[in-house]
This record gives structure tokens, C-alpha cells and sequence, in this order.
């Protein structure tokens, strides 16, 4: 593939030749700050307070799931230059050939169906804020960018998400100061410290920021092979863990008696000046496009790492019109029905399955310290792992049996060991990711996992 920008890229799933690396490693910092300078991590501060934090509860529950999510993205990013292949073809070690078909293909549906649904949501709210437009049309508008700018892939994204962010972290900057500056610190004071609550604004900012791991070394294979990953590591955690953490942080103060009632955007935009509501409207539906073109582009890596036996073009093309068709269905359906309260599900679902996955891919890495993995991972490779699938689907099913806790005006979800109220929390990620560390760990060593 050429390194113009305007290119489309050809490059599938395998490794990246040498004649075609390129970049540095602190451009990454930009790949992962912009996609999250939108509104949807300005909401989930929103959510943690409606959980039943106050603000410095919610403050620090964000915070500390956003810290866990952003070491393990990092540590994954550093995977990509050395091997130069997308994130799920390096979990074929773990999953094995055929296994690593179920979290790339739940990967899929996530990121280009799920991921999109919310953040065209988000950004077709911004657009009917700013020129009340109808919001099926607004809709239509934002999938079309979208679409156009993840087909066109690699080196056009990571440009897009360069110049995006000089304008998002602009904006948000002057919008952060002035919500702070309203903001009451001390407001929705709490009787106590509810745990239960606190997991739950936890597992939300964990859903969301765990949620760009799947695609981590999608955005580094074509950095030079000797590129530092240490450098890799912490441009890609600290990007994902600022931009999320501080709009998170503010949507915490603004919806604890900043704002009002409300379409979302609207109400957070009432509260600026009128320049600054325009500008802010225009960043919130930059920053949609620029989470979307990577759930997009990640999504059509996931798709094709699943084992799809399909001409590339065909593939890329499948996975726009999965993404077109049924992430745009959902987002039509989305902005009619109760935005708040399917976004706190996806959220939460979103950490249910991370979590586990997330847990078996580092156990096995450390496992396999000083192993060259490359025949493993290869296209061609019969290495299969049976432990990997195992351990993943009996972990995150036995979790959200017992630890789960979805509500919803009209359905209602309790694991055995939670329930209703604040003080019962949502336990779920937490308990999938600590039984899948130690099961897989164990299983591996007795059945020695296929270490060849």
C-alpha cells in the first residue's frame, strides 16, 4: 500500500512488508485522544452520577476504570510494530485458529454495529442541535461520512484523527473550563460511600475505554518494526486514558446541576455561550466521525480475522454495509427510544465480554514470554487452542449470571449476588476478569496449551 494519504488501502490482515512502515509513536497520542473528544465520554460522567454518585465519586470511579482499560491498551498497542498484524490475528494464540473466530467475530458486531449505533447517535443529536434538522436525516448524514472516511482506511484515519484533535481539544478545553467553573462540587452529597453504585460507574468507564483494546495494534503494525514499546505503550494508553478521563470528569460536574432536562446535547450546549454551544456542536459531530471511522475500519479487521474466506474487496464491502445497515437501524432507533438508559446496557455488556478476553490474551502473553508466536498467528497456522474459548465463554457466562445488573424502564436484569438500588452494584466485568486470569493460568499449565 502506498503511504499517500488519499490511498485506498489494499493491506488485509497480513503482516505489514517493511517498504510500508512508517509513522512515529507519539502520533498515536492523537489516534486515541480524538475518537474520544465527543459527547458519548462527556455522558458517561452523566451516567456514573445518575448511578448515585456524587461528583467526586463519580470523579474517581471514571478515573480508576479508565486507568485499567488504558494500561492494557497500551500494553497491547506495543504488540503491533514487531509482528505488524491486526489485534485479533494476535489472539489466535490464545483462541487458536478456529477458536479466535468468537471474540473477532463478537468484536465485529461491537465495534462496527454496537459502537456505531452509539456514536452516529451521539453525533446526529449534535446535528439536529446545531441546524434542526429532522434526526432520521442528521442520521443518514453522519453515517455517509463516516463510511466514506473508513473505506478510504489507514493512513487517511490517522490523519483525519490528527487534525481532528487540534480543533476537539481546543473546544473541549474552553467547554471543560466553563462547566467546571458553574459546576457545585459539593453537589448530590451522599450519606456514605455506596459500592455498589461505584462499581457500576466503574464498569461503565471500563466498557467504554476497554472498548478501543480489540483495535490496538490495528493502529501500530505499520509503525517501523524497531519502533520503542515502551514509547508505543504510553502514547496509546495516555491518549485513550486523558481525553476520556477529563470529559468524563465534566460530564460528571454538568449533570450534577449544570444542565437540565432534555435532548442530551442540547441541554449540555444550553449551558455555554452561544458561540461556544455552535463550536461545541460541530466537535461533538467531528468527534462521533472520528470514533466511528475506527469502529468501522477495526471492525472490518475483526471481520476478517474471524476467518472469513471471501475476497478483500467483498469483505470491506460486507462490513459497510453491516455497519451502514443494521449499526444505522439502531441508531434510528436509538435517538426515538431512551438513549440513556440503552447506553448504560451497551456499556456495561461491552465490559462483560472485554474483560474476560482481555484477562486470557495478557495471561497468555506472559505465559509465552520469549516464544515466537509468528507461526501461531500465521494465516496458515493449524494451531488450535482449546482452552482459550473455554475459558471464555464459561467466565463471561457464569459472570453475568451471578454479578449482572441491567435496567431499563421496561426490563429488568439481577445477577444472583446483585439487585436493585444503589447499593447493588454491577460486578460483572471485575468477576469475569479475575476467573479468566486464574482458569485459563491453570488450564494452561496442566494441559500446556498447545506451546508450540
Amino acid at each position: 500500500m502506498t503511504n499517500s494519504t488519499s490511498a485506498i488501502e489494499t493491506n488485509d490482515v497480513a503482516p505489514i512488508p517493511a517498504g510500508e512502515r512508517h509513522g512515529k509513536p507519539w502520533h498515536l497520542f492523537t489516534v486515541w485522544s480524538s475518537p474520544n473528544l465527543e459527547f458519548a465520554t462527556i455522558f458517561i460522567g452523566a451516567l456514573a452520577v445518575f448511578a448515585g454518585l456524587n461528583v467526586w465519586q463519580a470523579i474517581l470511579a471514571v478515573t480508576l476504570g479508565n486507568g485499567i482499560a488504558a494500561i492494557t491498551h497500551g500494553w497491547f498497542s506495543s504488540w503491533g510494530p514487531k509482528l505488524g498484524v491486526p489485534q485479533m490475528v494476535l489472539g489466535r494464540t490464545a483462541f487458536g485458529r478456529k477458536g479466535n473466530a468468537l471474540p473477532a467475530a463478537t468484536s465485529t458486531l461491537v465495534a462496527g454495529i454496537g459502537w456505531f449505533a452509539v456514536n452516529t447517535t451521539s453525533g446526529a443529536f449534535a446535528l439536529t442541535s446545531l441546524t434542526e434538522l429532522d434526526v432520521a436525516i442528521s442520521v443518514t448524514i453522519i453515517i455517509l461520512v463516516q463510511v466514506v472516511v473508513a473505506f478510504i482506511g489507514h493512513n487517511f484515519i490517522q490523519k483525519f484523527e490528527r487534525y481532528a484533535f487540534f480543533y476537539l481539544a481546543a473546544v473541549f478545553a474552553v467547554v471543560a473550563v466553563i462547566v467546571i467553573g458553574q459546576g457545585n462540587l459539593d453537589a448530590n452529597p451522599s450519606d456514605g460511600f455506596q459500592w455498589g453504585a461505584f462499581s457500576v460507574g466503574v464498569a461503565l468507564a471500563y466498557g467504554y475505554t476497554q472498548g478501543w483494546t480489540p483495535f490496538a495494534a490495528d493502529f501500530t503494525r505499520y509503525l517501523p518494526a524497531n519502533s520503542s514499546p515502551r514509547s508505543v505503550g504510553l502514547a496509546a494508553g495516555l491518549g485513550n486514558f486523558t481525553a476520556t478521563t477529563l470529559l468524563m470528569s465534566v460530564g460528571a460536574i454538568a449533570w450534577s446541576g449544570v444542565v437540565g432536562e432534555g435532548l442530551p446535547t442540547s441541554a449540555f450546549t444550553a449551558v455555554l455561550p452561544g458561540w461556544l454551544a455552535v463550536l461545541t456542536l460541530i466537535g461533538i459531530a467531528v468527534g462521533s466521525v472520528s470514533a466511528n471511522v475506527l469502529n468501522i475500519y477495526s471492525g472490518t479487521m475483526s471481520f476478517i480475522a474471524a476467518g472469513v474466506k471471501l475476497g478483500f474487496k467483498t469483505r470491506r464491502a460486507i462490513m459497510v454495509v453491516l455497519a451502514g445497515v443494521i449499526g444505522g437501524g439502531l441508531s434510528y432507533f436509538a435517538v426515538e427510544d431512551n438513549f440513556r438508559f440503552l447506553f448504560e446496557l451497551f456499556l456495561l455488556t461491552v465490559g462483560y465480554w472485554l474483560a474476560p478476553w482481555v484477562a486470557i490474551l495478557v495471561v497468555d502473553r506472559i505465559l509465552r514470554k520469549g516464544q515466537d508466536i509468528r507461526p501461531l498467528i500465521a494465516d496458515n497456522s493449524k494451531h488450535e487452542n482449546w482452552i482459550g474459548p473455554f475459558t471464555f465463554v464459561v467466565t463471561t457466562a457464569v459472570s453475568i449470571y451471578l454479578f449482572a445488573k441491567a435496567e431499563m424502564p421496561t426490563v429488568q436484569f439481577y445477577g444472583v449476588f446483585t439487585g436493585p438500588g444503589a447499593e447493588n452494584g454491577d460486578w460483572t466485568a471485575l468477576a469475569g476478569g479475575l476467573s479468566a486470569a486464574a482458569i485459563y493460568f491453570i488450564l494452561f499449565k496442566l494441559f500446556g496449551a498447545n506451546k508450540k
